[in-house]
C-alpha cells in the first residue's frame, strides 16, 4: 500500500463502513507495514495559560463565556514549565506539549516568554510541541528557530459540521494556520473530536480533509468528547470504544505513517478498550493526570498498562534518527 494524498470521500467512506473486525485487521496490517508495533509515543500536555479564551468552542471549558467553574491563570513562569517538563521526561514522556487558551498568538511579551519556554524544554531532549491558536507564518518561523518540533491545531470536525461547534473562527482559518506551520518546517499535529453530535459522514469528512492535504499531518489526535458541565455539549453521551476504533483504524489506513494519538476520553476507557485502539493502529497517547483541564490517567496507570500489553515508549526524535541513518 502506497502513501496517497488523492483519496476520494467515497473511498474513505467505504473503508470506514467495513465490518469492524475486517477494518481492524486491515488497519493492523497497514500499521505493521509502516510502523514498529508495540511502540507508543508518550506525550505530556501542560496548560501554560488557562481559561479566559474569547472563542465559543462548544466543547471547551476554557471559553470565558461558559460557566464551568474553571479557575483561570495567566501564563506560567519559564522555570515552572521547565520543572514540569523535567518531571514528564523522568516519567517517560518524549514529547512535551504546551497549551495556551488564546484565540491567536500575538507578538508581545507573552510570546517572547513562550519562545524562551520552547528553547529551555528543547535543551533537555524532549520533542517540544505547542497549541496556542492561530499562528502567522512569521510567528511559526520564530517558534521553529527557538526549537519547536511540532504545532497542534485541530480541525475538530468536518467543514460541514464545524459551524455547529464553533462560530468565532472559520474552518479556512484553521487550515491557513496548518499551512503556516508546514511552511516553517514544523511537524503538523491535527485531528479532532468525536461525540459532538456529528454524523458518520462528518467524521469521514474530517479524515478526508486531513488525508488530502499536500502532506499528511505527522500526528492525528483522535479525541472522544469529555462532556464538561457548563458547556453547550454538557449533556452529550460518551462515544463507544467501537466508534473510537473505527475512527482510529480508518485514519491508520489512509495515513499509514502518521502517529495516531488516542487522546481525550481515555480515563473512562478500561485497559481492554484501549488495547483495541492500539490493535487498530493507535501509537501515541497523552500521559499525566490532566489533559489541559480535563482528567487523564496517571503515568503509573499508563506504565502498568504498557507492561500488561507489552508496549514500550517511542524514543524522541526517532524520525530524524532514522533519516540520518539512511543518508549516512
Amino acid at each position: 500500500m502506497s502513501i496517497r494524498n488523492n483519496w476520494t470521500f467515497q473511498e474513505i467512506q467505504e473503508i470506514y463502513n467495513k465490518p469492524l473486525l475486517e477494518l481492524m485487521y486491515e488497519a493492523a496490517s497497514v500499521h505493521r507495514q509502516y510502523n514498529q508495533t508495540g511502540e507508543v509515543q508518550v506525550c505530556t500536555l501542560l496548560s501554560v495559560k488557562t481559561g479566559g479564551c474569547t472563542e465559543d468552542c462548544a466543547y471547551c471549558p476554557q471559553a470565558a463565556r461558559y460557566n464551568t467553574g474553571l479557575k483561570a491563570h495567566k501564563l506560567m513562569d519559564v522555570n515552572e514549565v521547565l520543572t514540569k517538563a523535567n518531571e514528564a521526561k523522568e516519567s517517560g514522556s518524549t514529547r512535551f506539549c504546551m497549551g495556551a487558551a488564546w484565540r491567536e498568538v500575538r507578538d508581545n511579551r507573552d510570546f517572547d516568554r513562550v519562545l524562551e519556554m520552547v528553547k529551555e524544554v528543547n535543551k533537555i531532549g524532549l520533542e517540544v510541541c505547542c497549541t496556542m491558536g492561530m499562528l502567522t507564518e512569521d510567528q511559526a518561523q520564530k517558534l521553529k528557530e527557538a526549537g519547536l518540533y511540532a504545532y497542534n491545531h485541530n480541525l475538530d470536525t468536518s467543514e460541514e459540521h464545524y459551524e455547529k461547534i464553533i462560530t468565532t473562527r472559520t474552518y479556512e482559518e484553521r487550515l491557513h494556520t496548518i499551512g503556516n506551520v508546514r511552511a516553517a518546517g514544523i511537524s503538523v499535529c491535527s485531528g479532532g473530536i468525536i461525540g459532538m453530535g456529528e454524523t458518520d459522514e462528518a467524521r469521514i469528512g474530517m479524515i478526508y480533509t486531513l488525508a488530502t492535504l499536500p502532506e499528511h499531518p505527522e500526528s492525528v489526535p483522535v479525541n472522544a468528547l469529555v462532556a464538561v458541565e457548563g458547556t453547550p455539549l454538557e449533556d452529550m453521551k460518551r462515544v463507544s470504544v467501537f466508534e473510537m476504533v473505527r475512527m482510529i483504524a480508518t485514519v491508520r489506513i489512509v495515513m499509514p505513517k502518521t502517529m495516531v494519538r488516542l487522546s481525550a476520553g481515555r480515563l473512562d476507557m478500561p485497559v481492554a478498550e484501549q488495547a483495541l485502539c492500539f490493535m487498530a493502529g493507535a501509537n501515541s497517547i497523552f500521559a499525566g493526570d490532566k489533559l489541559l483541564t480535563t482528567p487523564n490517567p496517571s503515568f503509573s496507570d499508563d506504565m502498568a498498562m504498557f507492561n500488561l500489553l507489552g508496549l514500550k515508549p517511542r524514543e524522541a526524535f526517532k524520525k530524524e534518527a532514522i533519516e540520518k541513518l539512511v543518508t549516512s
